[in-house]
């Protein structure tokens, strides 16, 4: 990767590093949205280098915060995601050979969901949801994670209509991601897929993404919880939209 190209990535990882740490999700979407987007680097090696940077945010932001999670809600997810991690990262390796461009299509479609999702606040229920409607979002969080390492928008939608408090949400939802990351960088280091091009990646962003992670748990911003999730519809919306757009031109 060129300095050109190296510097922009560092930003955008810098931006999304700090923006997941307030608000427990958007690291993923933001960074492998803008990186195609701009044409930065491809899908599934941006995809690597997030797995790796999420790992980093969770160390950092974590500590201090796992009381706050509702654990059988988290083993119910788990049972889901873990195996279907793995399906996504095999889907992405044929993706990426045989049809990039829907792939890039369906990374658009996964990011205007996630933004979408974030303007239409889901209403909160008064009962806790089954472990069973926690499985099938870990099921489906886990494809997603698999194929773009941004398991998300289902998980986010199911967690925030749960009646947790807040801390407790955002909290669930660093440790699903970073168990997703984990989960899918070993495997991909299994098959031999962990290249150069994302070791370097990794060894400049990882600085980064603990600095903008330490930056949003010291100084998270002064905007009410409404004006959070106004910004996060307009950043998902734009780079899903982009992405859309791109990739109907070409098809």
């Amino acid at each position: 990767m060129t300095p050109e190209n190296l510097l922009p990535f560092l930003v955008v990882t810098a931006m999304a590093g700090y923006f997941q740490t307030v608000t427990g999700f958007g690291l993923g979407m933001i960074v492998i949205g803008l990186s195609s987007s701009l044409g930065i680097v491809s899908v599934a090696t941006v995809a690597a280098v997030v797995s790796l940077q999420m790992v980093v945010n969770s160390a950092v932001a974590l500590p201090g915060k796992l009381q706050h999670v509702h654990w059988p809600a988290v083993r119910a997810v788990v049972v889901g995601l873990l195996p279907a991690i793995l399906g996504g990262v095999l889907l992405l390796d044929y993706l990426s050979a045989s049809a990039s461009n829907l792939l890039q299509l369906a990374l658009g479609g996964l990011i205007l969901y996630g933004g979408i999702s974030m303007l239409l606040q889901p209403s909160r229920q008064t009962v806790l949801s089954s472990s069973g409607s926690f499985f099938v979002s870990g099921v489906l969080s886990g494809l997603c994670g698999g194929l773009f390492a941004t398991p998300g928008p289902p998980l986010i939608y199911q967690c925030y209509r749960q009646p947790l408090p807040l801390i407790g949400i955002s909290s669930m939802l660093i440790l699903f991601f970073s168990l997703t990351s984990l989960v899918r960088t070993l495997f991909i280091a299994f098959q031999g897929q962990l290249d150069t091009e994302i070791l370097v990646l990794a060894a400049w962003s990882i600085p980064v993404i603990a600095m903008a992670t330490y930056v949003g748990r010291r100084f998270p911003p002064p905007l009410s919880a409404v004006m959070m999730r106004r910004l996060a519809f307009l950043v998902l919306v734009g780079i899903g939209g982009g992405l859309v757009g791109a990739s109907l031109d070409v098809l």
